[in-house]
């Protein structure tokens, strides 16, 4: 283990993200997500709001109403997403910000989505790009599914007014935060038989272009009157569309943002993509997230950046996991979990290890983001199939490792990793070298925005690696034989 390499950290043809917590369901820590798929996420979507000017506010409006007579999920003054508690007057100890510190420092970028009050004033957006700057290259997705009617902003607005204070919102908080990038979500092409114009296009066109990515949300399937009624045969509160109609509207909303835009393509996601299984099934929710994902590889879609998952974990049947309704702690794993697993360790959504000059100790590690950053690999030798595979360290480093295609996450406190499930489900047949990759992003979920060019990386010194302990046979052979 005295040679290492540097390894550099980069964009997977297609990314993943996974939205983590909702109006639907609750944050779910990143370890347990990471031990359940195996790798870490290109974002994790949070999902928050800001009212300052109501009665209730900071509270969750369904837990400050929770004897209100409501009879749909967007009835309420504001929005039902957990409150956004920084802002003016705020602070970034508590909600969202310890999520987004622990996505961080597992290696993963933060995509927040934030609605908002469009009458708050400019200081107050300030004060939101003031404390978003220390946490690296985050994507903000503001005010989204604009051009609906359901959330709260649109009923203090004209749409007019929701699109002009997108573009005021996005210039003032990247003025605070230059290391953030914007997120336009709204209804692209829905009707191409209509002269293939996106949904208010007078009144979002400038907003298109200002915008750094664009978006669209899609569902193949969806339950919208959720948790109120019960979609079934004949209702009229959920719909089902065709795998190939989602994706060919898709593909004719980014042609028309990208003419919008004077011919200039940006990035084009979904930022919620799903099939309801309370319309389809389990089964046929799997099947149609992997024809979806299918689609994107067999045309090869590089018009196409990546999408967010929506969710990990749902009370209803939105998630890879369904919310046990008697301990929210636990989840019930749906079959739509081993089809997105098995689509987030393809070759064309992981993204790409390459391994560069030959390095020494100590080395710097640069951690700029999930799709740019540099670790190490360090080569290691298999005499056959592993019985024991671990990592033992003795400083407090914070990393996340590879090997064999499975990642792991290494806390400050944590000495000893257990290796081992990387040959659970891909076990050697004899021996082999591969490389155990390093990377370090940063422990408290932060970057030191004091550095030159701190609001973009992070860096770390590694001095020692870890001692690598790797036996191919039991420690007593087995008296049974």
């Amino acid at each position: 283990m005295d040679t290492i390499y540097k390894v550099t950290l980069g964009k997977a043809r297609c990314a993943v993200d996974l939205g983590d917590g909702s109006e639907r369901g609750e944050y779910v820590n990143q370890d347990y997500i990471l031990r359940k798929l195996g790798r870490p996420h290109r974002s994790i979507s949070l999902m928050y709001c800001y009212y300052p000017f109501d009665e209730q506010w900071p509270a969750r409006i369904s837990e400050a109403m929770k004897d209100a007579d409501i009879s749909f999920q967007w009835d309420y003054p504001y929005d039902d997403y957990f409150p956004y508690l920084g802002g003016l007057g705020g602070n970034t100890s508590g909600e969202p910000f310890e999520q987004m510190r622990d996505v961080r420092r597992h290696g993963q970028d933060v995509t927040l989505t934030l609605t908002i009050d469009p009458n708050v004033t400019d200081e107050m957006l300030a004060a939101i790009g003031d404390d978003l700057k220390p946490f690296g290259r985050l994507m903000l997705r503001i005010n989204h599914e604009a051009t609906g009617n359901w959330f709260a902003f649109t009923k203090r607005a004209s749409y007019q007014e929701v699109a002009d204070f997108f573009c005021r919102a996005s210039r003032i908080i990247k003025e605070h935060a230059p290391n953030v990038r914007t997120i336009l979500c709204i209804g692209g092409v829905e009707h191409p038989e209509k002269g293939g114009e996106i949904e208010m296009e007078k009144e979002f066109a400038q907003a298109v272009r200002e915008t750094d990515i664009f978006s669209v949300d899609k569902y193949m399937a969806l339950h919208w009157g959720w948790p109120f009624d019960v979609a079934e045969t004949g209702g009229k509160s959920h719909n089902r569309s065709s795998v190939r109609e989602i994706y060919d509207l898709t593909k004719a909303s980014f042609e028309r943002f990208k003419y919008i835009c004077g011919g200039l393509a940006k990035p084009m996601v979904m930022s919620e993509f799903n099939s309801d299984g309370d319309v389809t099934g389990a089964y046929e929710q799997a099947e149609m997230v992997g024809l979806f994902c299918d689609i994107l590889k067999n045309e090869q879609a590089d018009w196409f950046s990546g999408f967010t998952f929506y969710q990990f974990r749902d009370r209803g049947r939105l998630g890879l996991e369904i919310q046990d309704p008697n301990n929210p702690d636990v989840g019930i794993e749906q079959p739509i979990l081993q089809t997105y697993k098995k689509i987030i360790h393809d070759s064309w959504f992981t993204p790409s290890l390459t391994q560069g000059e030959q390095l020494s100790l100590p080395v710097t590690l640069r951690w700029g983001g999930a799709e740019d950053s540099d670790g190490i690999a360090v080569p290691l030798h298999f005499d056959g199939d592993p019985h024991f595979c671990e990592a033992i360290f003795e400083d407090d480093s914070n990393l996340m490792m590879e090997l064999n295609g499975m990642w792991f996450y290494k806390s400050p406190k944590a000495r000893t990793i257990d290796l081992m499930p990387a040959f659970y489900e891909k076990r050697l047949s004899g021996a082999a070298d591969m490389t155990l990759k390093i990377f370090a992003p940063p422990a408290s979920g932060e970057n030191d925005i004091s550095a030159e060019d701190g609001l973009l990386n992070y860096y770390y010194t590694l001095e020692k690696l870890p001692k690598i302990r790797i036996r191919t046979s039991p420690v007593e052979p087995s008296k049974d034989r």
